[in-house]
């Protein structure tokens, strides 16, 4: 549970990181690269501690983050609509070495709100049920 713990931290402190950037008024290309740089450790932190999550609360080994998804999905931390944008947002994240594409670089800026709002639901309903399992 305590490596779980440490993974829902560092999620949850990537996350915040990505928030700020976002909150960035007159973005320019600089600001946009940054963001979606947050958004690939943000999603790689987030899969990790959903990942150690299903393992240790649900008994889910999930390999990869879409798998995660899924996993997420069976046991109802995730709606369908919620599922769906997350495995678009792990299509995404696998785009993001092509961000010297100009298209594809703002295409994925401008999803990183709805991205990282889903990431801190995420986040707060593992943190939620690691509360109500976990011994005072």
């Amino acid at each position: 549970m305590e490596r779980l713990t440490q993974r829902l931290r560092l999620a949850e402190k990537a996350l915040k990181t990505l928030e700020d950037v976002l909150k960035l008024k007159n973005v320019t290309d600089i600001h946009r690269d940054a963001a979606i740089q947050r958004f690939e450790y943000t999603f790689e932190a987030v899969w990790k501690a959903s990942q150690s999550f299903l393992r240790e609360n649900e008994g889910i080994e999930a390999g990869s983050p879409k798998a995660t998804i899924r996993g997420l999905f069976q046991t109802g931390y995730f709606n369908e609509s919620q599922a769906q944008l997350a495995l678009h947002m792990a299509d995404d994240r696998n785009l993001t070495s092509h961000t010297y594409n100009e298209t594809l670089s703002d295409h994925i800026f401008k999803s990183l709100p709805e991205y990282a709002s889903l990431m801190k639901s995420c986040l707060s309903s593992i943190g939620k049920q690691i509360k109500k399992t976990s011994p005072l």
